[in-house]
């Protein structure tokens, strides 16, 4: 097959009233009873990050340095949801804890060995979420002692993956400075900075 010959765009000089930079991927600020849309990754504008369950934790890890992101989706050949491996579950005690119990090198392990399985996650729904407020996903967070959360919709009668709440996100979009990723932390960080609002 004969590709086309290309030829170049043409060129001009930067106008001179100044070249401005768009903030569109910057997260805008937000306060404790803004919408909880405004903090939730909406999977219908943003690609969502995923990864085999089969896959290595190197391969794993590598892609989430790749993306960063700290929550890869576990999608099965046919994009369903198997599950949500963190940094955490790669980074942790938890693999090292897996491979002794199984009798085997931690580098023998696949995502699916460390991964929080589909069958034990909880989610949220997106009819609830677009009526919620930052403050209320901030709570059920906490409440639940974990730094995301995944929301659903219903789609032509099938259950979609419509969106992830990050209580990394929300602290950075309330203007909070995170330098842990301990959950406990990250929450007495945004409570003390919504106290000083």
């Amino acid at each position: 097959m004969k590709h086309p010959s290309y030829k170049p765009l043409a060129q001009a000089a930067i106008s001179s009233g100044g070249c401005h930079v768009l903030s569109a991927h910057n997260p805008a600020a937000v306060r404790i009873d803004s919408p909880a849309l405004e903090v939730m990754t909406d999977l219908a504008v943003i690609p969502v990050a995923t990864i085999a369950p089969g896959d290595s934790l190197h391969k794993a890890n590598q892609s989430m340095l790749l993306r960063g992101v700290r929550l890869l989706l576990v999608a099965d050949d046919g994009g369903g949801l198997s599950g949500v491996v963190t940094t955490n579950d790669l980074l942790s005690e938890k693999p090292v804890l897996v491979a002794q119990a199984r009798g085997v090198k931690r580098d023998e392990l696949c995502v699916s060995d460390v991964m929080t399985a589909v069958g034990r996650m909880e989610v949220l729904h997106f009819s609830d979420v677009s009526k919620a407020e930052v403050g209320h996903i901030v709570a059920t967070l906490k409440a639940a002692m974990r730094v995301h959360a995944l929301v659903v919709e219903e789609r032509d009668g099938k259950q979609v993956l419509r969106g992830i709440f990050s209580a990394t996100q929300i602290a950075r979009q309330l203007g909070v400075q995170i330098v842990t990723y301990e959950v406990a932390r990250t929450f007495a960080e945004i409570e003390a900075a919504i106290a000083g609002v």
